[in-house]
């Protein structure tokens, strides 16, 4: 199996994607992540440009790497500058890496018109800045920015670019796809005649602005790159930079090129979500390979074959990068459905037609405005109550709500009154909140805690509302879905009514049954 390497620039391009701020405190932790991940060169961010990458390099000896090598970024000289004189290599330089990665313009357009300077000046720019670093004992790779677009223009010049770097004595030379509109097919071409000019190691950096960056790393590849760059989830400016949890998977599993352990491969899943969370931004669920939804399957007759032979709708084995099939329960699904998740369950369903019921109580539950995609926990209590498996942990009497409002300006008070039988006890209680669902929470909670303590550990953490039939108004009904999760797990219920507090109520005592369903740990 031929070796890729796998050059991460999360910490640099994918930062700048809007709406992503890592702190240095983030990209220590994502560098370390990733080197257990095992991508060979980890882009830490462009020295000097702004402080928080100045601290980051300040910092990265904290980092103990023990398989990456981390990579400074930067442009080459300026026009008409020494390269002993110019600030910007002093910062790549100070920020002590073993690796250097400068970009330089391969296309004369961007040296004429945004370098303002000749295109000798250019290539002189390119090589001396490459073999200045080279002479201060940095490793040096040179990505040739617009490369595509400069090929396409004038191929002579972009490969005269190239030669520059390599007299300088760049170590691998990067073709940048830097406005992500090439097409494979260009790609593929263009990679192919670059080899055949040069005996340096070939990379590729592409962008996803023609939704082609996964495809375009791959046929270069496959035209013989043998480095490819990348970041987690896709993120970098504009529409983004080649996912490496795309790539990754594809190119070792699908075109036996090596790129990380299969142990790590195992992993992605979890890396992806992780740098979702320092980014703070939601995993797409939809994601390939990683996604929740990347193994999902809704239709019955999909997920009866699944059953029985998992590749008839699976591309690879969903272990393999660390992520699991999922079985969805809708008014599409089958008795299959039905069976594989009461097997999920540890459950069993002693005949077809208990299935069977199951399945039409379903479809009659989602007619009704029912959702259980997201509501797991109502699905599995919907289960145990039709194989008589299920013993309510109380009883509701009855419930009064109050929303008191004082003054113009003043916020509204909530106060819910609950009345419950919990075994031979009947509980009244009442407590305020911030509304009148978090009031029904706290009451729920005050009421059942001293007989259930382990509610303190329950907490509900996500709450939506739906509107079901929008024309209906203000009478409309609406679907309320409640994400609940204690140390270890997380789950959603769901409810429905025409009333929001009796769909809320609906949904938040399937939470606190099913949380109290959970095993401890």
């Amino acid at each position: 199996m031929s070796r890729v390497e796998v050059y991460d620039t999360t910490l640099r391009d994918g930062a700048q994607r809007e709406g992503i701020s890592f702190s240095v405190e983030d990209k220590l932790r994502l560098a370390r992540r990733l080197d257990a991940l095992g991508v060979d060169y980890i882009e830490g961010g462009w020295p000097g440009s702004n402080p928080k990458d100045s601290q980051f390099f300040a910092r990265a000896g904290e980092l103990k790497l023990k398989h990456a090598l981390l990579a400074a970024f930067g442009s080459t000289r300026r026009a008409g500058v020494r390269a002993e004189e110019d600030g910007q290599l002093a910062a790549l330089l100070a920020a002590e890496t073993p690796v250097v990665t400068i970009f330089g313009k391969a296309w004369d357009l961007h040296v004429t018109e945004a370098l303002q300077t000749s295109l000798e000046e250019n290539l002189r720019m390119v090589e001396e800045s490459v073999r200045y670093l080279k002479g201060k004992g940095r490793r040096v790779i040179f990505d040739a920015e617009h490369f595509f677009d400069g090929y396409r223009a004038n191929p002579q010049y972009a490969l005269r670019v190239l030669a520059a770097a390599e007299e300088g004595g760049a170590e691998v030379l990067v073709l940048c796809d830097t406005n992500g509109g090439a097409l494979p097919s260009e790609v593929a071409r263009t990679v192919a005649e670059v080899r055949a000019a040069t005996a340096l190691p070939i990379g590729i950096h592409a962008h996803n602005d023609g939704a082609l960056a996964v495809a375009n790393t791959l046929l270069a590849v496959e035209a013989g790159a043998v480095h490819v760059q990348g970041t987690i989830n896709g993120y970098g400016e504009r529409c983004g930079n080649a996912d490496l949890c795309a790539v990754l998977p594809n190119l070792q599993l699908k075109l036996g090129r090596e790129c990380v352990s299969p142990e790590q491969l195992a992993t992605l899943t979890e890396v992806s979500r992780y740098v979702s969370e320092l980014a703070n931004l939601p995993p797409q669920s939809n994601q390939p390979f990683v996604g929740s939804s990347a193994f999902a399957h809704k239709g019955g007759v999909h997920v009866s074959a699944v059953m029985r032979r998992p590749e008839t709708y699976e591309h690879i084995r969903p272990e393999l990068v660390g992520n699991q099939r999922r079985v969805l329960i809708s008014e599409l699904a089958g008795a299959s459905n039905i069976r594989y998740k009461a097997e999920e369950y540890g459950l069993s369903l002693d005949t077809p037609d208990r299935a069977r019921t199951v399945l039409e109580t379903v479809k009659l539950l989602e007619h009704q405005g029912y959702s259980f995609e997201g509501a797991e926990g109502s699905f599995e209590l919907l289960l145990r109550k039709a194989l008589g498996l299920h013993q309510p942990r109380f009883e509701l009497l009855g419930f009064r709500l109050i929303v008191e409002k004082r003054e113009q300006n003043g916020e509204p008070l909530a106060e819910a009154t609950l009345k419950l039988r919990v075994g031979e006890r009947v509980v009244h209680t009442a407590a305020e909140g911030d509304g009148p669902v978090n009031a029904l929470d706290n009451a729920l909670r005050k009421a059942l805690e001293e007989v259930y303590p382990r509610l303190r550990q329950i907490r509900l953490t996500d709450f939506k509302v739906r509107v079901l039939d929008e024309s209906s108004g203000t009478a409309a009904k609406v679907r309320v879905l409640i994400e609940s999760r204690d140390d270890h797990r997380s789950w959603g219920t769901v409810g429905v009514s025409t009333n929001i507090i009796e769909a809320s109520w609906r949904a938040l005592v399937d939470s606190i049954e099913y949380g109290l369903l959970l095993p401890e740990g």
